[in-house]
């Protein structure tokens, strides 16, 4: 889809995307929508001290809600790049409001059993996961291009003002009424969404190839993620984090009946002040971000969050748990924005969204298996022990992985280089025709041998993560000067579509080996389709 045909002329601001009517309204239907999950978020959560008084179960009421994440992301990712996300989306949707009135008419039944709200709490967790990827990937279709950063960061504003107002709203209504009522009250919140996707008239882009298939499109996806050193080093950094982190809020309704004595109104007022802390986080963040880099400030948040985490191991007072949980808020959304911004920017758009998809696997795996460890761990052991271990896990990541650094990889350029030429054909050749085999011939001086090997490492990993299945480097016997690489694509089609994903950063890599090619012309390409006896076989020479 084209821009939004909504002047933008003037300069983009913080609070600019908000002139453009679909935005606005997805953005405030996003916010209603979002305050009903955290008001299920607290209703879930206390129901379950109420059906089970089992730190295992009580985690598990987190694990369940990020577990399918874990198992759907690359799928939900793959349909995002292949189908209509507006109809896709008002089906998510239809199905998460369908779950949660189930929820409520359960509780309110009074028939509610700890394995139905784990398996409800599950079912909403398959509506968001295959809705994240989708909803990620939309916004650029929203705003113009100009406009994009101040709407993700936006989209940040008001997933926080949610999560400042709901829980609150959540423990008054659990007091008053019960948790039925906020179940009741998330499924309604789903409906403004519903209406503005509805009202949506959304034109698909037009693209010169067909659509990927959604197996084809998996596996380029695995494939991408299997050969990105970029998006790798953020899943590591957010597997670290999230995975001791998620002790916090994991454990934190066992600490409010247990060690506090509270209600649910504690409990929701303690998420609040996260909330609050993590919108307060949001606005201080660019100023942070101009004066360090990403690294730093993603330490800075490891370290702090150990800390709350032995604060609230050790402290039993609302009174001092307030502030720890305002700061925990500030420090959630410093290491939460870090990691999304460079898992934004680690793809180019051709595979984006299979991309957040994957981070959004390591992200909700890592929520889902530490909630899970720390609950179990605290079953055994006690909640300080659960905390404590998790707070020194969380600070020991921090120097251990000093490698994996996140501004290292901040500054390539990922729009399309469009530098290969179109293969020249001597027939036509059908798209599903495959798999292609393609040889580059490299003429290297002897001294320049090493350096080569070196260089083409990188070209490995390039041809792969853009849709190559296999990869090789040979040396001519006779003459050695002679270097023979080859790479496989799955058909013709996948090659065409191998030459719109190049990169310009990758633009420079191959320019980077062709310096030391000593031939007076480039190096000799050739492209070779498999023998298939329903096909007569064309000759096929020519650049990329």
């Amino acid at each position: 889809m084209s821009a939004p045909a909504d002047d933008t002329s003037a300069a983009a601001g913080p609070w600019s995307p908000l002139r453009h009517r679909l935005f606005r309204w997805l953005w405030l239907a996003a916010i209603a929508s979002n305050i009903g999950t955290w008001m299920h978020e607290v209703g879930a959560g206390w129901l379950m001290t109420s059906l089970a008084n089992d730190p295992l179960l009580v985690s598990l009421v987190q694990a369940a809600g990020a577990a399918p994440m874990f198992a759907l992301a690359l799928p939900a990712g793959a349909l995002a790049d292949i189908v209509d996300r507006r109809c896709y989306l008002i089906g998510v949707q239809c199905w998460m409001a369908a779950v949660a009135l189930t929820l409520a008419l359960l509780s309110h039944a009074n028939a509610m059993t700890p394995e139905r709200l784990l398996a409800l709490t599950f079912a909403l967790g398959i509506g968001s996961a295959l809705m994240a990827p989708a909803w990620a990937a939309l916004t650029p279709e929203l705003v113009p291009a100009a406009e994009l950063q101040p709407a993700v960061a936006l989209s940040s504003v008001g997933i926080n003002v949610s999560r400042a107002i709901g829980p609150a709203l959540a423990g008054l209504i659990v007091s008053s009424v019960g948790p039925w009522a906020t179940f009741a009250l998330n499924a309604t919140s789903f409906a403004g969404v519903i209406l503005v996707l509805a009202a949506w008239r959304r034109t698909p882009t037009l693209a010169p190839l067909p659509a990927e298939r959604f197996l084809g499109a998996l596996r380029a996806g695995w494939r991408y993620a299997r050969s990105a050193p970029a998006l790798q080093t953020v899943l590591v950094r957010a597997v670290a984090f999230f995975v001791f982190a998620s002790a916090g809020l994991g454990l934190l309704p066992l600490l409010v009946r247990r060690e506090l004595g509270g209600e649910a109104i504690v409990y929701g007022g303690l998420l609040t002040c996260v909330g609050v802390g993590a919108v307060a986080g949001a606005f201080v963040l660019p100023r942070l971000r101009q004066r360090y880099p990403v690294d730093t400030l993603l330490a800075a948040a490891s370290l702090g969050y150990a800390l709350v985490l032995c604060a609230l191991a050790g402290v039993h007072l609302l009174a001092l748990l307030v502030p720890v949980m305002l700061l925990a808020g500030a420090l959630w959304i410093t290491a939460l924005s870090s990691l999304q911004v460079s898992a934004q920017t680690s793809a180019p758009a051709w595979v984006r969204a299979r991309a957040l998809a994957v981070y959004m696997l390591a992200f909700n795996g890592a929520m889902a298996g530490g909630a899970a460890l720390w609950g179990a761990l605290a079953a055994r052991q006690g909640l300080g022990v659960a905390l404590f271990s998790a707070a020194a896990g969380l600070a020991l990541a921090v120097p251990l992985l000093q490698r994996f650094r996140l501004a290292h990889h901040a500054a390539a350029d990922l729009s399309p280089s469009l530098h290969w030429p179109a293969p020249i054909v001597g027939a036509e050749v059908e798209h599903d025709r495959g798999p292609v085999l393609i040889t580059v011939e490299y003429s290297i001086a002897s001294e320049d041998s090493a350096a080569f090997i070196t260089a083409m490492q990188e070209v490995a990993r390039m041809r792969r993560r853009n849709g190559a299945i296999s990869w090789g480097l040979f040396q001519d016997t006779e003459t050695p000067t002679r270097w023979l690489e080859f790479f496989i694509d799955e058909s013709w089609l996948e090659h065409l579509r191998h030459h719109g994903r190049v990169t310009r950063s990758e633009a420079a890599c191959e320019a980077r080996v062709r310096a030391l090619h000593r031939a007076a012309d480039g190096p000799r390409i050739r492209h070779h389709v498999a023998a298939d006896a329903a096909h007569r076989l064309p000759a096929v020479t020519g650049g990329h």
